[in-house]
């Protein structure tokens, strides 16, 4: 529903008019120039509705309906004196603004009111006088009260039209911009994800082979250490660069790095083992290649593989933080339509000892994420004396299923 607002006062516009029209009706008035001047009344009466009608142009917008009820009053009392063109005018301008700035009701029913008196003034003149010129008077009411109200009413659509047309845009741009600020959110908390994900993991690793180098006097001990604090660094420049590579304006111009897949796994679970962690790396049928995986090898979208290959990087990286000495099992199935990951480890830090790095307990919630932007879910949690982690990955159907 429209609801009309109108100015305190009249426009400069409004003014211009009232001074105008009485302005004409005088100099109609002063040269004798009247509709009816054989009429036996006396001259100056036609000035009485002429000033009224003149006075109701201030109404035009802050009282149309008020202005064309006594706009009618005053053209009635014109049709009884010599009768002034300028008063005709000036109601014409009446009922034109209030099609145009009377209420909603009141746009819709005065052309149809004008045009119900326009034909009823049609059918009495034509019963009336039976000839040709009988048809004037009617055509005459169509000018003065049907002609204005059908055009007032046609500006009125066309005025709304535009008006919901720029609430519209106005509520796209607002929607564009929600969706922006919603995307820019959402691109910032992936990139947290993905930031967490390569450097919680390789400097993990880092920091635990770095103090058994300097806790332990063994030469092959810690050039052994040094070989993985190497060979993490490197791997975290690596997706640090592919990563910033897709930041930075003409990335394009950079070599791309691939992003990690299920043949990753083997070396991340090595870097582990190089800890001092029992890990079984146990790959399905079909899942990976090597001593580590079954037979084969099934493509699977990248996001899943990408998902599933950051979730065991969290649980590995979560046992070199937190875990205390114990078999490491990462298994991962295909089994109905979704990949299936699950990584066991021992439940909780040696006896007396806190944790080997420090977190910012993202990681959890980064592994839940990462589930349910390809539509799975995620769990962990201590079960049996053992800390479990376990993610369904669904696979689309057609997917994932030919070597």
């Amino acid at each position: 529903m429209t609801v009309e607002t109108f100015p305190r006062g009249p426009r400069p516009f409004d003014v211009a008019a009232a001074l105008g029209g009485l302005a004409l009706g005088l100099l109609l008035w002063a040269v004798g120039l009247d509709l009816y001047p054989r009429r036996d009344v006396p001259g100056w009466w036609v000035l009485v509705p002429l000033a009224v009608t003149a006075g109701l142009e201030l109404l035009r917008r802050v009282r149309p309906l008020t202005g064309l009820a006594v706009g009618c009053v005053a053209l009635v009392a014109d049709q009884l004196t010599t009768g002034s063109l300028a008063t005709v005018l000036l109601f014409t301008d009446l009922v034109y603004a209030a099609a145009v700035y009377g209420s909603a009701r009141l746009a819709r029913r005065l052309p149809v009111a004008a045009g119900a008196l326009t034909l009823a003034a049609v059918v009495w003149s034509v019963v009336t006088w039976r000839d040709a010129y009988s048809l004037m008077p009617g055509l005459g009411v169509g000018l003065i009260v049907f002609g204005p109200a059908a055009t007032g009413a046609l500006v009125r659509h066309h005025r709304d039209a535009a008006r919901a047309a720029r609430r519209e845009a106005e509520r796209t741009a607002r929607l564009a911009e929600l969706d922006r600020a919603q995307a820019v959110t959402a691109e910032r908390t992936r990139m947290a994800r993905e930031l967490h994900d390569v450097i919680a993991g390789h400097l993990s690793a880092v920091a635990v082979h770095s103090t058994a180098a300097l806790s332990l006097d063994d030469a092959d001990t810690s050039r052994r250490a040094l070989g993985v604090i190497r060979e993490n660094s490197v791997a975290a420049l690596t997706e640090m660069r592919r990563l910033i590579g897709l930041l930075r304006a003409g990335g394009e111009d950079l070599e791309p790095s691939a992003a990690p897949t299920l043949e990753s796994l083997p070396p991340l679970a090595e870097g582990v083992r190089a800890a001092g962690f029992a890990v079984t790396l146990d790959l399905g049928p079909g899942l990976g290649s090597g001593p580590d995986a079954g037979a084969g090898r099934t493509r699977l979208p990248s996001p899943v593989e990408l998902a599933a290959y950051r979730i065991v990087q969290e649980s590995l990286t979560n046992v070199l933080k937190h875990a205390a000495p114990g078999p490491v099992t990462v298994a991962l199935r295909l089994d109905g339509g979704a990949l299936r990951v699950e990584v066991t480890s021992a439940h909780g830090t040696p006896d007396g000892q806190s944790a080997r790095a420090p977190g910012a307990g993202a990681g959890l919630i980064g592994m839940r994420e990462r589930a349910v932007l390809v539509g799975g879910g995620f769990e962990a949690g201590p079960e049996d004396g053992r800390w479990v982690v376990r993610a369904h990955l669904p696979v689309p159907e057609g997917e994932g299923m030919v070597p």
